[in-house]
């Protein structure tokens, strides 16, 4: 390796001895309760398949068909000569899903997050964020230009206070918050925080990312949780968890939908979604609204794998949703876990710095409305066992 790389390698030497190398495993098989990982089959907890529509037959019939019809790529960015008529049902049908008066669909939802945040705020404007945001929103923030001013975590009282403190120093304001935490299951007050930003005039935008098809009404998202239509300004989805696709939505208010059109950079300079991601979300939506049935089971794996594991000592933090953070401190003792955990069959990673903070490394587990009661059981023997070989519990 040439000399002027050479930082690198010891970069990657340093994180290798610190124990937060991320060793990525390979996949073999489609998504699922159970997994082909690395040659051997695994009960999956760390997938954010969280209704199990990855592999549904219905969402894969459906990307089929329009491969059929449509081709498999776009051919060209949405603007030019990429938007085909599946683009504007899926963003007709999400508007109608999420209640709001317009959408517009993204390649991902963290590209949705780097369209949205420069075209709405930029150098004359100010950004409230909560420290704990995710990093699409950081980089869209980082990307606008405007100044940030954080506040503490799902603090509502500590937003009012910053607001406060910079009133007068900008020209236009955005305040952005995740609304389901990914890290740690938690929900965002967005009722308190709404109350907040409305008093003072300042724009709000939520991303909804692990909110949709898990809270709300069927699965309608965290406005729909909190009963606040129509005063959320954006609202910036995924369709790479629930929906068990890929691909990203930005909803709202129809005139900065319009906007976003005209000014959202990866709308108008990255080529658009694929025809069979498109069809396979529009499959999706149609099984959301058909029955709540996969929701309540989301919950049900949720709440039931949440309550052992606490009764067996292990501490799960403050999650609210079915994301199940298993705290246990250091890097290492993490890692050590997820591979003790794996040789268990159970394929859980592990989640260090700079994912989530120092000093707070964790086991996330995602379940998923796949898991049966009997997956459920194996999983958990499996963390007792090796919670208990390991002095966590």
């Amino acid at each position: 390796m040439n000399k002027r790389l050479d930082w690198i390698q010891n970069e990657l030497d340093t994180l290798k001895e610190g124990g937060l190398y991320n060793r990525i495993r390979t996949l073999s098989s489609p998504q699922g309760a159970w997994l082909q990982v690395d040659g051997k089959k695994v009960l999956n907890f760390c997938s954010n398949n969280y209704l199990g529509l990855a592999n549904h037959p219905r969402m894969a019939a459906a990307a089929k068909a329009a491969i059929d019809r449509y081709g498999v790529g776009p051919g060209a960015v949405r603007s030019i000569a990429g938007t085909m008529e599946l683009h504007l049902e899926l963003e007709k049908r999400m508007a109608s899903f999420k209640g709001v008066e317009a959408a517009i669909t993204m390649q991902s939802g963290f590209v949705a997050n780097l369209a949205a945040i420069p075209a709405l705020v930029g150098k004359e404007d100010v950004l409230f964020t909560d420290e704990l945001n995710h990093a699409s929103i950081i980089d869209g923030c980082r990307l606008s230009g405007a100044r940030i001013e954080k506040y503490k975590h799902a603090d509502a009282a500590d937003l009012d206070r910053v607001i406060r403190e910079n009133k007068g120093s900008y020209r236009r304001a955005l305040c952005v918050t995740d609304g389901v935490f990914s890290m740690d299951g938690d929900l965002a007050p967005l009722d308190k925080i709404y109350e907040i930003t409305s008093q003072h005039d300042v724009m709000l935008m939520v991303d909804d990312a692990h909110g949709e098809g898990v809270v709300g009404r069927g699965g309608r998202g965290i406005v729909d949780h909190f009963g606040l239509h129509g005063k959320v300004d954006v609202e910036v989805g995924t369709f790479s968890k629930a929906f068990g696709v890929m691909g990203g939505v930005i909803a709202g208010n129809a005139a900065i939908i319009d906007w976003l059109r005209q000014r959202g950079r990866p709308f108008l300079f990255s080529s658009a979604a694929t025809p069979a991601d498109v069809a396979a979300c529009i499959a999706a939506v149609d099984l959301l609204e058909e029955s709540t049935e996969l929701v309540d089971k989301l919950w049900e794996n949720g709440n039931l794998f949440k309550k052992v594991m606490k009764v067996m000592g292990f501490d799960t933090g403050n999650s609210a949703t079915p994301i199940t953070p298993v705290m246990l401190g250091e890097a290492p003792l993490a890692q050590q876990f997820s591979r003790e955990l794996f040789d268990e069959n159970v394929f859980a990673m592990a989640l260090g710095f700079p994912t989530v903070p120092k000093g707070k490394a964790r086991i996330r587990v995602m379940l998923s409305a796949a898991h049966s009661p009997t997956d459920l059981e194996e999983g958990l023997e499996a963390f007792k066992k090796v919670g208990k070989k390991l002095g966590v519990i």
